[in-house]
């Protein structure tokens, strides 16, 4: 169906985390073609994969997406959702419709939906393998068959392809919700389904999966007008505004290279690009280019649960113990280690000190290691291959920081306060990324299965 024009609205750069109704609906009054929303992310880490969790809570889910539905039933603007729950798995997938079952109910909708399914079965993987068709990524080590068992879940990214054939297989459609999807792809595909540039499909998508990040402040809901040549970008707050600037820095957020950017069939190539500031609050964007990669790759994300993290807080005003901080939390690593814990290996536990005012954010990478801070927050991280080892151990850290000497000591009672309680904080199963990966596959919807759900 080409078309001069694709108008998308986008209240939010993550479903779940709330968007200002005022401007969402000031962005239906300017008539879009499509809503489009992302709601996953790798950004929070491992846990969600690892454990089945999800990025926002079920309140603030059903929330938003009442909104998105009202939308779709009473404007006739049709809503993509991707990535449902965070992490994209069927699981939570499910639970999106359920939501959308029980708002329609209550409110009288009816809609015809696409349900397209992320999680990926662990035997495709497995037969890939063994044809030499799965890649490492980001310099991830070969994936095993013992990691492919040990994940918890694994899902892929979807690109367009699966959003276009659920359209072509069941005409227009009210609603497409689906598992993990690269973020860029319900903009991307809602262009390209109108015959738009791939290549601006994309940039515009990968820009507008953030809400109004990119513009200045950086805000929610955003506007795209999609053309032939080029499209434009303007928030829906009238307080903020696109510029060149701004669009162009956003256009740099989350990729290895500036101007390349690898996803689902392809590569993003932006280094002819253009930005044209058209008005005070809209930026026109030119100039990209969409390079197909001769295999068809989607990128695997999988984790599994590698033991029990506990913390500890602590803060601190002396100068003295500030100055002392490295060489005390080395002596007591060493410590508990050598004297109180050797009957531990050493491989079922770790032992992390995040030293919050001094290089807490950088770590290692700080520039600045030789300025005295005033106060010092100590989040001591212990993980281990049980809860209750993992508090042992994180206890035995907090009392000797507690009470340690160090040079120019004149406190007799403790060194450091703790704000809470428990003073150690149990936080359950620890998980990490095992499968980070690219697969081959056959086809773009080889692995993502597409349903029709008449709501």
């Amino acid at each position: 169906m080409p078309t001069d024009e694709v108008r998308i609205l986008t209240p939010t750069g993550m479903l779940g985390y709330g968007f200002p109704l005022e401007w969402f609906r000031k962005g239906l009054d300017m008539r879009p073609d499509v809503i489009t929303v992302d709601s996953g992310s790798t950004d929070s880490g491992p846990q969600k994969l690892g454990l089945g969790a999800m990025t926002c809570s079920p309140e603030a889910y059903l929330k938003d997406i009442s909104v998105l539905l009202e939308a779709a039933a009473g404007r006739k603007v049709p809503v993509y959702i991707s990535s449902a729950g965070g992490d994209g798995t069927d699981a939570h997938l499910d639970v999106f419709f359920d939501m959308v079952h029980q708002i329609s109910r209550e409110r009288g909708y009816h809609f015809r939906a696409a349900s397209i399914g992320g999680s990926i079965d662990k035997d495709l993987i497995r037969r890939r393998m063994k044809e030499g068709r799965v890649h490492s990524l980001d310099g991830t080590p070969p994936l095993t068959e013992e990691e492919v068992a040990a994940a918890s879940n694994i899902v892929a990214q979807m690109g367009v392809e699966p959003f276009l054939t659920a359209l072509e297989r069941y005409g227009k459609l009210d609603l497409i919700i689906t598992g993990r999807s690269y973020d860029p792809s319900p903009t991307a595909a809602a262009c390209i389904r109108r015959g738009m540039d791939p290549a601006l499909a994309w940039h515009m998508g990968k820009i507008m999966e953030c809400g109004a990040l990119c513009a200045e402040p950086v805000g929610r809901c955003i506007f795209g007008f999609m053309h032939r040549d080029y499209f434009e970008l303007e928030p829906l707050n009238p307080a903020e505004r696109c510029t060149c600037a701004s669009v162009a820095a956003h256009t740099l957020y989350e990729k290895p290279h500036p101007f390349h950017l690898r996803g689902p069939g392809g590569m993003l190539d932006l280094s002819d690009c253009t930005y044209e500031q058209v008005t005070d609050r809209r930026v026109r964007v030119s100039g990209s280019r969409f390079i197909p990669e001769e295999h068809y790759t989607v990128k695997l994300e999988g984790a599994k649960c590698v033991g029990f993290r506990t913390i500890a807080i602590q803060g601190a005003r002396d100068p003295a113990f500030i100055r002392a901080i490295d060489q005390l939390t080395r002596e007591i690593e060493n410590r508990v280690r050598t004297a109180y814990f050797p009957d531990v290996p050493a491989d079922k536990y770790q032992i992390v000190f995040h030293l919050y005012g001094k290089n807490g954010v950088m770590g290692d990478l700080e520039p600045d290691m030789e300025s005295q801070p005033k106060e010092l927050c100590v989040i001591t991280e212990v993980a281990a291959v049980s809860q209750e080892l993992a508090n042992s151990i994180c206890g035995r850290i907090r009392t000797d920081l507690l009470h340690a000497p160090y040079p120019g000591r004149i406190a007799t009672a403790g060194n450091c306060g703790s704000p809470v309680t428990p003073l150690e904080i149990p936080l359950g199963e620890v998980c990490k990324f095992n499968v980070y990966h690219l697969m081959e596959v056959d086809t773009p919807i080889e692995p993502f299965p597409i349903k029709y759900v008449e709501i």
